[in-house]
Protein backbone atom coordinates (compact mmCIF):
# COMPACT_ATOMS: atom_id res chain seq x y z
CA UNK A 1 0.00 0.00 0.00
CA UNK A 2 2.77 2.72 0.52
CA UNK A 3 4.38 1.79 -2.09
CA UNK A 4 1.04 2.56 -4.52
CA UNK A 5 0.63 5.84 -2.44
CA UNK A 6 4.20 7.09 -3.37
CA UNK A 7 3.23 5.81 -6.91
CA UNK A 8 0.33 8.20 -7.09
CA UNK A 9 2.22 11.18 -5.23
CA UNK A 10 4.21 10.57 -8.16
CA UNK A 11 1.86 10.68 -10.92
CA UNK A 12 0.23 13.85 -9.51
CA UNK A 13 3.25 15.75 -9.65
CA UNK A 14 4.86 14.66 -13.28
CA UNK A 15 1.12 15.60 -13.85
CA UNK A 16 0.75 18.75 -12.19
CA UNK A 17 4.49 19.34 -14.17
CA UNK A 18 3.61 18.57 -17.62
CA UNK A 19 0.27 20.28 -17.50
CA UNK A 20 2.24 23.59 -16.85
CA UNK A 21 4.88 22.77 -19.62
CA UNK A 22 2.37 22.11 -22.32
CA UNK A 23 0.28 25.20 -21.26
CA UNK A 24 3.09 27.39 -21.77
CA UNK A 25 4.98 25.30 -25.33
CA UNK A 26 0.95 25.83 -26.45
CA UNK A 27 0.93 29.50 -26.39
CA UNK A 28 4.48 29.99 -27.22
CA UNK A 29 4.16 27.56 -29.92
CA UNK A 30 1.27 29.42 -31.50
CA UNK A 31 2.35 32.76 -31.14
CA UNK A 32 5.80 31.76 -33.09
CA UNK A 33 3.80 30.30 -35.76
CA UNK A 34 1.69 32.74 -35.89
CA UNK A 35 4.21 35.64 -36.60
CA UNK A 36 6.17 33.35 -39.06
CA UNK A 37 2.90 33.05 -40.90
CA UNK A 38 3.08 36.77 -41.73
CA UNK A 39 6.26 37.28 -42.69
CA UNK A 40 6.95 36.77 -46.13
CA UNK A 41 9.74 33.81 -45.95
CA UNK A 42 7.27 31.55 -44.38
CA UNK A 43 6.77 28.32 -45.96
CA UNK A 44 4.45 25.97 -46.55
CA UNK A 45 6.93 23.35 -44.46
CA UNK A 46 7.22 25.63 -41.69
CA UNK A 47 3.38 26.01 -42.36
CA UNK A 48 2.83 22.16 -42.19
CA UNK A 49 5.21 22.14 -39.16
CA UNK A 50 3.75 24.45 -37.37
CA UNK A 51 0.38 22.62 -37.91
CA UNK A 52 1.73 19.21 -36.69
CA UNK A 53 3.16 20.70 -33.83
CA UNK A 54 0.11 22.26 -32.47
CA UNK A 55 -2.08 19.25 -32.75
CA UNK A 56 0.44 16.99 -30.72
CA UNK A 57 0.64 19.28 -28.07
CA UNK A 58 -3.17 19.80 -27.76
CA UNK A 59 -3.24 15.85 -27.72
CA UNK A 60 -0.91 15.60 -24.82
CA UNK A 61 -2.80 19.17 -23.14
CA UNK A 62 -5.79 16.99 -23.19
CA UNK A 63 -4.30 13.41 -22.07
CA UNK A 64 -2.65 15.78 -19.28
CA UNK A 65 -5.35 18.04 -18.35
CA UNK A 66 -8.70 16.14 -18.44
CA UNK A 67 -9.54 13.74 -21.15
CA UNK A 68 -8.80 9.99 -21.82
CA UNK A 69 -9.53 7.73 -24.36
CA UNK A 70 -10.56 3.92 -23.73
CA UNK A 71 -10.16 1.28 -26.48
CA UNK A 72 -12.57 -1.20 -27.25
CA UNK A 73 -12.52 -4.26 -25.47
CA UNK A 74 -10.33 -2.20 -22.54
CA UNK A 75 -11.39 -0.75 -19.20
CA UNK A 76 -9.78 2.02 -16.99
CA UNK A 77 -9.62 1.86 -13.59
CA UNK A 78 -10.11 5.77 -12.22
CA UNK A 79 -9.29 6.44 -8.76
CA UNK A 80 -9.75 9.36 -6.47
CA UNK A 81 -6.68 10.11 -4.05
CA UNK A 82 -5.39 7.12 -4.65
CA UNK A 83 -9.05 4.93 -3.73
CA UNK A 84 -11.00 2.84 -6.56
CA UNK A 85 -13.80 5.31 -7.93
CA UNK A 86 -14.79 4.16 -11.12
CA UNK A 87 -14.31 1.42 -14.13
CA UNK A 88 -14.13 3.24 -17.26
CA UNK A 89 -16.21 1.55 -20.46
CA UNK A 90 -14.82 1.93 -23.88
CA UNK A 91 -14.84 5.99 -24.95
CA UNK A 92 -14.18 9.13 -24.24
CA UNK A 93 -13.90 10.50 -20.79
CA UNK A 94 -12.81 13.40 -18.53
CA UNK A 95 -10.47 12.83 -15.36
CA UNK A 96 -10.48 16.74 -13.88
CA UNK A 97 -7.28 15.92 -12.48
CA UNK A 98 -7.37 18.88 -10.16
CA UNK A 99 -10.24 17.68 -7.88
CA UNK A 100 -7.92 14.38 -7.50
CA UNK A 101 -9.56 11.90 -10.57
CA UNK A 102 -6.55 9.95 -12.16
CA UNK A 103 -6.22 6.70 -14.10
CA UNK A 104 -4.80 3.95 -12.35
CA UNK A 105 -4.21 1.96 -15.20
CA UNK A 106 -5.91 -0.21 -17.94
CA UNK A 107 -7.06 -3.21 -17.99
CA UNK A 108 -7.68 -5.90 -21.35
CA UNK A 109 -10.93 -8.12 -21.60
CA UNK A 110 -9.88 -10.06 -24.65
CA UNK A 111 -9.89 -13.71 -24.68
CA UNK A 112 -6.15 -14.66 -23.01
CA UNK A 113 -4.43 -18.42 -23.74
CA UNK A 114 -1.82 -19.56 -21.21
CA UNK A 115 0.67 -22.68 -22.55
CA UNK A 116 1.56 -24.48 -19.19
CA UNK A 117 4.10 -27.59 -19.48
CA UNK A 118 4.09 -29.75 -15.92
CA UNK A 119 6.55 -32.52 -15.50
CA UNK A 120 5.08 -35.30 -13.01
CA UNK A 121 5.02 -39.08 -13.14
CA UNK A 122 2.64 -41.58 -13.39
CA UNK A 123 1.41 -44.58 -11.48
CA UNK A 124 3.73 -46.75 -13.02
CA UNK A 125 7.09 -44.59 -12.36
CA UNK A 126 7.07 -42.89 -16.38
CA UNK A 127 8.37 -39.34 -16.21
CA UNK A 128 5.82 -37.32 -18.61
CA UNK A 129 5.15 -33.63 -19.41
CA UNK A 130 2.11 -33.03 -19.69
CA UNK A 131 1.10 -29.33 -21.71
CA UNK A 132 -2.45 -27.82 -20.55
CA UNK A 133 -3.88 -24.88 -22.18
CA UNK A 134 -5.73 -22.79 -20.40
CA UNK A 135 -8.23 -19.73 -21.82
CA UNK A 136 -9.13 -17.35 -19.82
CA UNK A 137 -10.37 -13.46 -19.72
CA UNK A 138 -10.99 -10.54 -17.09
CA UNK A 139 -14.70 -10.24 -16.62
CA UNK A 140 -16.02 -6.51 -16.77
CA UNK A 141 -18.35 -6.41 -13.80
CA UNK A 142 -15.42 -7.50 -11.56
CA UNK A 143 -12.63 -5.14 -13.29
CA UNK A 144 -11.76 -3.87 -10.19
CA UNK A 145 -10.98 -6.79 -8.24
CA UNK A 146 -8.93 -8.13 -11.20
CA UNK A 147 -7.10 -5.39 -11.89
CA UNK A 148 -6.17 -4.70 -7.40
CA UNK A 149 -6.59 -8.68 -6.10
CA UNK A 150 -3.92 -9.79 -8.53
CA UNK A 151 -0.15 -9.08 -9.23
CA UNK A 152 0.69 -11.68 -11.59
CA UNK A 153 -2.21 -13.21 -12.82
CA UNK A 154 -0.39 -16.05 -15.03
CA UNK A 155 1.73 -16.96 -12.47
CA UNK A 156 -1.23 -17.44 -10.11
CA UNK A 157 -2.98 -20.09 -12.46
CA UNK A 158 0.29 -21.81 -13.79
CA UNK A 159 0.57 -22.50 -10.05
CA UNK A 160 -3.10 -24.09 -9.88
CA UNK A 161 -2.43 -25.85 -12.93
CA UNK A 162 0.63 -27.30 -11.43
CA UNK A 163 -1.27 -28.68 -7.98
CA UNK A 164 -4.04 -30.45 -9.83
CA UNK A 165 -2.00 -31.93 -12.81
CA UNK A 166 0.54 -33.24 -10.07
CA UNK A 167 -2.41 -34.70 -7.86
CA UNK A 168 -4.30 -36.03 -10.60
CA UNK A 169 -1.28 -37.53 -12.95
CA UNK A 170 0.64 -39.85 -10.50
CA UNK A 171 -2.95 -41.90 -9.88
CA UNK A 172 -3.08 -43.18 -13.58
CA UNK A 173 -0.92 -45.60 -15.44
CA UNK A 174 0.54 -43.86 -18.65
CA UNK A 175 -2.14 -45.51 -20.68
CA UNK A 176 -5.03 -44.60 -18.89
CA UNK A 177 -3.64 -40.98 -19.05
CA UNK A 178 -3.52 -40.77 -22.33
CA UNK A 179 -6.92 -42.36 -22.18
CA UNK A 180 -8.30 -39.75 -19.56
CA UNK A 181 -6.99 -36.60 -20.81
CA UNK A 182 -10.55 -34.87 -20.85
CA UNK A 183 -10.91 -35.97 -17.16
CA UNK A 184 -7.82 -34.70 -16.07
CA UNK A 185 -8.63 -30.92 -18.08
CA UNK A 186 -12.23 -31.02 -16.56
CA UNK A 187 -10.61 -31.42 -13.04
CA UNK A 188 -8.10 -28.61 -13.82
CA UNK A 189 -10.56 -26.72 -15.23
CA UNK A 190 -12.95 -26.91 -11.96
CA UNK A 191 -9.77 -26.00 -9.81
CA UNK A 192 -9.15 -23.02 -12.04
CA UNK A 193 -12.47 -21.70 -11.97
CA UNK A 194 -12.95 -22.18 -8.19
CA UNK A 195 -10.40 -20.32 -7.44
CA UNK A 196 -9.88 -17.55 -10.13
CA UNK A 197 -13.39 -16.36 -9.62
CA UNK A 198 -12.90 -14.62 -6.72
CA UNK A 199 -10.22 -12.38 -8.59
CA UNK A 200 -12.18 -11.44 -11.26
CA UNK A 201 -11.17 -13.93 -14.19
CA UNK A 202 -12.90 -16.43 -15.93
CA UNK A 203 -11.95 -19.71 -17.18
CA UNK A 204 -13.39 -20.26 -20.22
CA UNK A 205 -11.54 -23.54 -21.49
CA UNK A 206 -8.95 -25.83 -20.28
CA UNK A 207 -7.01 -28.29 -22.78
CA UNK A 208 -4.64 -31.23 -22.12
CA UNK A 209 -3.09 -30.66 -25.97
CA UNK A 210 -0.13 -32.90 -25.21
CA UNK A 211 1.37 -35.67 -22.80
CA UNK A 212 5.22 -36.15 -24.00
CA UNK A 213 6.63 -39.23 -22.05
CA UNK A 214 10.91 -39.80 -22.33
CA UNK A 215 11.87 -40.55 -25.91
CA UNK A 216 12.78 -44.00 -24.22
CA UNK A 217 9.55 -44.84 -23.03
CA UNK A 218 8.15 -43.65 -26.52
CA UNK A 219 10.57 -46.11 -28.08
CA UNK A 220 10.16 -48.57 -26.09
CA UNK A 221 5.87 -48.01 -26.28
CA UNK A 222 6.73 -48.43 -30.11
CA UNK A 223 8.12 -51.52 -30.22
CA UNK A 224 6.10 -52.93 -27.86
CA UNK A 225 2.81 -51.90 -30.41
CA UNK A 226 5.34 -53.42 -33.43
CA UNK A 227 5.56 -56.72 -31.28
CA UNK A 228 1.89 -57.21 -30.84
CA UNK A 229 1.00 -56.52 -34.11
CA UNK A 230 3.55 -58.81 -35.54
CA UNK A 231 2.19 -61.67 -33.22
CA UNK A 232 -1.51 -61.02 -34.42
CA UNK A 233 -0.06 -61.13 -38.01
CA UNK A 234 2.10 -64.16 -37.36
CA UNK A 235 -1.42 -66.11 -35.65
CA UNK A 236 -3.24 -64.88 -38.78
CA UNK A 237 -1.25 -66.22 -41.21
CA UNK A 238 -0.57 -69.66 -39.11
CA UNK A 239 -4.36 -69.76 -39.41
CA UNK A 240 -4.34 -68.99 -43.03
CA UNK A 241 -2.02 -71.74 -43.76
CA UNK A 242 -4.01 -74.58 -41.66
CA UNK A 243 -7.30 -73.32 -43.42
CA UNK A 244 -4.89 -74.26 -46.61
CA UNK A 245 -3.52 -77.65 -45.94
CA UNK A 246 -7.14 -78.11 -44.80
CA UNK A 247 -8.53 -77.49 -47.84
CA UNK A 248 -5.54 -79.23 -49.62
CA UNK A 249 -6.33 -82.43 -47.79
CA UNK A 250 -9.77 -82.42 -48.47
CA UNK A 251 -9.23 -82.01 -52.33
CA UNK A 252 -6.82 -84.73 -52.29
CA UNK A 253 -9.09 -87.00 -50.15
CA UNK A 254 -12.24 -86.29 -52.79
CA UNK A 255 -9.35 -86.58 -55.53
CA UNK A 256 -8.73 -90.22 -54.74
CA UNK A 257 -12.01 -91.28 -53.59
CA UNK A 258 -13.47 -90.34 -57.00
CA UNK A 259 -10.34 -91.51 -58.79
CA UNK A 260 -10.91 -94.98 -56.98
CA UNK A 261 -14.67 -94.62 -58.37
CA UNK A 262 -13.34 -94.92 -61.75
CA UNK A 263 -10.78 -97.09 -60.98
CA UNK A 264 -13.51 -99.34 -59.59
CA UNK A 265 -15.81 -98.66 -62.50
CA UNK A 266 -13.11 -99.34 -65.15
CA UNK A 267 -12.51 -102.44 -63.46
CA UNK A 268 -16.05 -103.25 -63.62
CA UNK A 269 -16.76 -102.18 -67.08
CA UNK A 270 -13.79 -105.16 -67.43
CA UNK A 271 -14.70 -107.89 -65.72
CA UNK A 272 -18.15 -107.20 -67.76
CA UNK A 273 -16.77 -106.92 -71.05
CA UNK A 274 -14.57 -110.35 -70.21
CA UNK A 275 -17.85 -112.09 -69.21
CA UNK A 276 -19.75 -110.95 -72.38
CA UNK A 277 -17.06 -112.28 -74.37
CA UNK A 278 -16.89 -115.46 -72.88
CA UNK A 279 -20.19 -115.73 -72.86
CA UNK A 280 -20.40 -115.11 -76.84
CA UNK A 281 -17.59 -116.87 -77.65
CA UNK A 282 -18.85 -120.39 -75.96
CA UNK A 283 -22.14 -119.54 -77.73
CA UNK A 284 -20.46 -118.89 -81.26
CA UNK A 285 -17.69 -121.63 -80.79
CA UNK A 286 -19.00 -124.85 -79.60
CA UNK A 287 -16.82 -126.87 -77.57
CA UNK A 288 -15.13 -124.42 -76.33
CA UNK A 289 -14.80 -123.68 -72.55
CA UNK A 290 -14.49 -120.94 -70.19
CA UNK A 291 -10.70 -121.97 -69.58
CA UNK A 292 -9.67 -121.34 -72.91
CA UNK A 293 -11.37 -118.29 -73.20
CA UNK A 294 -9.62 -116.83 -70.88
CA UNK A 295 -6.36 -117.84 -72.01
CA UNK A 296 -6.77 -116.11 -75.03
CA UNK A 297 -7.99 -112.85 -73.68
CA UNK A 298 -4.94 -113.31 -71.41
CA UNK A 299 -3.13 -113.92 -74.37
CA UNK A 300 -4.40 -110.62 -76.10
CA UNK A 301 -3.61 -108.59 -73.00
CA UNK A 302 -0.37 -110.06 -72.97
CA UNK A 303 0.59 -108.89 -76.15
CA UNK A 304 -0.98 -105.54 -75.35
CA UNK A 305 1.41 -104.96 -72.88
CA UNK A 306 4.23 -105.80 -74.51
CA UNK A 307 3.23 -103.59 -77.33
CA UNK A 308 2.98 -100.80 -74.58
CA UNK A 309 6.58 -101.46 -73.12
CA UNK A 310 8.33 -101.35 -76.64
CA UNK A 311 6.82 -98.40 -77.30
CA UNK A 312 7.62 -96.27 -74.08
CA UNK A 313 10.64 -93.93 -73.94
CA UNK A 314 14.18 -95.54 -74.07
CA UNK A 315 15.43 -93.78 -71.07
CA UNK A 316 14.10 -97.17 -69.10
CA UNK A 317 14.71 -100.71 -70.05
CA UNK A 318 12.84 -103.60 -68.96
CA UNK A 319 14.12 -107.15 -68.77
CA UNK A 320 11.15 -110.10 -69.24
CA UNK A 321 11.56 -113.32 -70.03
CA UNK A 322 9.57 -114.13 -73.14
CA UNK A 323 9.43 -117.44 -75.11
CA UNK A 324 7.27 -119.76 -76.73
CA UNK A 325 6.10 -120.63 -73.48
CA UNK A 326 5.51 -117.69 -71.86
CA UNK A 327 1.66 -116.81 -72.70
CA UNK A 328 0.99 -120.70 -70.95
CA UNK A 329 3.42 -119.63 -68.28
CA UNK A 330 1.71 -116.28 -67.81
CA UNK A 331 -1.81 -117.47 -67.96
CA UNK A 332 -0.65 -120.35 -65.13
CA UNK A 333 0.54 -117.58 -62.90
CA UNK A 334 -2.48 -115.42 -63.16
CA UNK A 335 -4.86 -118.52 -62.56
CA UNK A 336 -2.72 -119.56 -59.35
CA UNK A 337 -2.84 -116.08 -58.39
CA UNK A 338 -6.38 -116.19 -58.92
CA UNK A 339 -7.16 -119.28 -57.19
CA UNK A 340 -4.81 -118.40 -54.04
CA UNK A 341 -6.84 -115.14 -53.57
CA UNK A 342 -10.51 -117.08 -53.57
CA UNK A 343 -8.92 -119.57 -51.35
CA UNK A 344 -7.78 -117.49 -48.98
CA UNK A 345 -10.72 -115.84 -48.82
Amino acid sequence: MQSREREMQRRERVSSKWAKWAHTQLLVGFSQKASNLHTKKASKFSLLFAISSSLIRVKKMGNLLCCIQVDQSMVAVKEKFGKFDQVLEPGCHCLPWILGHQLAGHLSLRLQQLDVKCETKTKDNVFVNVVASIQYRALADKANDAFYKLTNTRTQIQAYVFDVIRASVPKLNLDDAFEQKNEIAKAVEDELEKAMSAYGYEIVQTLIVDIEPDEHVKRAMNEINAAARLRVAANEKAEAEKILQIKRAEGEAESKYLSGLGIARQRQAIVDGLRDSVLGFSVNVPGTTAKDVMDMVLVTQYFDTMKEIGAASKSSAVFIPHGPGAVRDVATQIRDGLLQGSAGQ
